[in-house]
């Protein structure tokens, strides 16, 4: 670990991960509403946290900490309660934002980045 731990670091994470839950309850409600803008808002919505997390962090964990969050968010919100309520419900824009968010937080923590310099920033 090259950077120190220090309480804003930590504060940081704990800010993210909170994001991770919001952009994934909001994903949950919008992916469906409006056919196909409500999906490509709620993907644009993941790779933005995701690739935010990196830029304000400058390190992968930054992706880590919210993608983990979401994804537990998102599952949590996939499964039905007794009462018959759900928030996904089985069709192609429900299994695309999942599959379309954790594709991207993937892409996002293992994409090189290269500074403007051309140095690859890992």
């Amino acid at each position: 670990m090259t950077t120190p731990v220090s309480l804003g670091r930590i504060l940081g994470y704990l800010g993210l991960a909170v994001l991770g839950a919001v952009v994934a309850l909001a994903g949950a409600l919008v992916q469906d509403a409006w056919p196909p803008g409500g999906l490509l808002l709620s993907l644009a919505g993941c790779a933005a946290l995701f690739y935010g997390g990196w830029a304000a962090t400058g390190s992968r964990i930054g992706v880590a900490v919210p993608a983990a969050f979401w994804l537990v968010c998102v599952v949590l919100l996939s499964t039905t309660r007794p009462e018959g309520d759900f928030l996904f419900a089985a069709g192609a824009s429900s299994y695309l934002y999942l599959l379309g968010g954790a594709l991207l937080a993937v892409i996002c923590a293992t994409v090189p980045y290269l500074t403007s310099s051309g140095a690859n920033r890992a």
